[in-house]
């Protein structure tokens, strides 16, 4: 006993090893005070310099990092949460790319494809004139070909009610919402000879405005009311010879996607000269190649539906029952209407 009371009390220093030290984070900066810590934050925005007191075991426990693991895991998640936005910002600028490598590659093929078929317009014209000046049928067959070769590389193209078509030989009045400029290719694959209304400017473009002048097509002046009484004298000119005539009633490409108003005018040539109208609804177009957008061309597909012929003595009457049927197309596939 005498031996044990003068015993010396255990320390770890008579050990042949030192027990392992605890070293404070690195993310502790110690002042002068022993009871005063700062925690320097990984995050500059949330959390730049917190001041901390303690007190026996609560200062034991910061140190054993207790509240370095709530910080340091704070930071990681919002790392974490970064990355999935740096890559979709990365996918989105990439498909802008591919879009825009699509859009040069679509223009390349159809000068290409319109530089041997002009060739053979140019070489047919003569005879088309003195043969069928009106219809011109055998332009527009090569304008079929042109449209299809130009668009088979890029989109799908889907066509339903091919048997509302009218006959060839039969005149009529075809109306079509307006949404891209994709609508005239696609349009000219249905094989009918209708003659388009474009501005007098896209007649000026070489090529595709020689094109057109082989074609029929009627210039128009939009902002000039006397261009657009010429242009209706024409069309029912033309219908009455045994042409038919293709108008976009909203009157120019929708910026939105959704369907316009229509105007009178493309069934007004319907009722003074007694043809039906054809409804045509395109799908797809606008979100290929939006309007304003031109120099690009997206992924994806087209669909034309083809609806039945509808006749009658009222202009307005007709505008209204043409639009509702587009209109009611549109929504069933998902699209909107103002």
């Amino acid at each position: 006993m005498e031996a044990l009371s003068h015993a010396k009390p255990y320390s770890s220093s008579h050990l042949p090893f030192s027990p392992p030290r605890r070293r404070p984070s690195p993310l502790l900066r110690a002042h002068r005070s022993p009871l005063r810590v700062t925690l320097c934050s990984c995050s500059k925005n949330q959390f730049s310099r917190s001041g901390y007191a303690f007190r026996g075991s609560d200062l034991r426990n910061f140190l054993m990092g207790e509240r370095v693991i709530q910080r340091s895991t704070i930071a990681r998640s919002e790392i974490a949460a970064a990355g999935p936005a740096d890559d979709s910002s990365r996918a989105l600028s990439e498909l802008k790319l591919g879009s825009r490598i699509r859009g040069v590659c679509f223009y390349s093929v159809t000068a290409v494809v319109a530089i041997f078929l002009i060739v053979a317009m140019a070489l047919v014209h003569p005879c088309v004139l003195l043969f069928d000046r009106y219809r011109r049928r055998a332009q527009h067959l090569i304008a079929k070909i042109w449209a299809t070769l130009t668009i088979a590389p890029f989109y799908k193209l889907e066509i339903e009610g091919m048997e509302n078509l009218p006959p060839r030989s039969t005149p009529a009045v075809y109306v079509s919402n307006h949404q891209s400029f994709l609508d005239i290719y696609t349009l000219l694959t249905l094989g009918r000879c209708f003659k388009f209304i474009s501005k007098t400017s896209i007649f000026m473009i070489p090529i595709i405005g020689w094109a057109m002048n082989f074609l029929g097509f009627i210039p128009l002046r939009r902002m000039d009311s006397r261009s657009q009484l010429d242009c209706l004298k024409r069309c029912v000119d033309l219908v009455r010879k045994g042409a038919s005539v293709l108008f976009f009633p909203e009157g120019t490409r929708s910026k939105d996607g959704k369907l316009g108003a229509f105007k009178k005018g493309a069934f007004s040539v319907a009722t003074k000269t007694g043809v039906p109208v054809v409804p045509i609804t395109l799908m797809g177009t606008g979100k290929l190649m939006p309007a304003g957008m031109e120099g690009i061309l997206n992924s994806g597909s087209v669909k034309v539906v083809i609806h039945h012929p509808i006749q009658g003595k009222d202009a307005a009457s007709l505008c209204n029952e043409a639009r509702s049927v587009i209109a009611d197309t549109l929504i069933l596939h998902g699209y909107g209407v103002h």
